[in-house]
């Protein structure tokens, strides 16, 4: 049986929709994302059975959230721009994990006035 919906996710979301604020908006990452500190000197990785924390000793720490049984952790938006150094943010965005999207989307937020022939224009029924 699915899990029920998370009711805090529409609450998160919502604050954030409203205060026009980044900090809320949660980004999901495979768990192998932990690896590269999983044992690595001057790393520490702890959590419990929801949530947990990676920290550089001396460094930086980030708290994320445990989810779809421990096969994804999810963080803030805001703590990976600010808590993660430059140096760690391509290793972060090499994992991160969503819901399908589309290329073409994509494409076009990368790319302004990148020409998208995918069909023609109609109106969405």
């Amino acid at each position: 049986m699915p899990d029920a919906p998370n009711p805090y996710l529409p609450l998160v979301y919502r604050r954030a929709f409203q205060q026009q604020d980044p900090a809320l908006v949660q980004v999901s990452f495979a768990i192998a994302v932990l690896d590269k500190y999983r044992g690595a000197p001057a790393f520490s990785l702890i959590r419990s059975d929801t949530v947990g924390r990676i920290k550089r000793e001396g460094g930086w720490t980030i708290d994320v959230g445990i989810g779809e049984e421990g096969r994804t952790v999810h963080a803030c938006l805001f703590d990976l721009m600010n808590a993660l150094p430059p140096e760690e943010r391509d290793h972060w965005a090499q994992h991160v994990v969503s819901l399908p999207l589309s290329q073409h989307f994509l494409q076009m937020r990368l790319a302004a006035g990148s020409c998208i022939d995918d069909g023609e224009a109609r109106p969405w029924e």
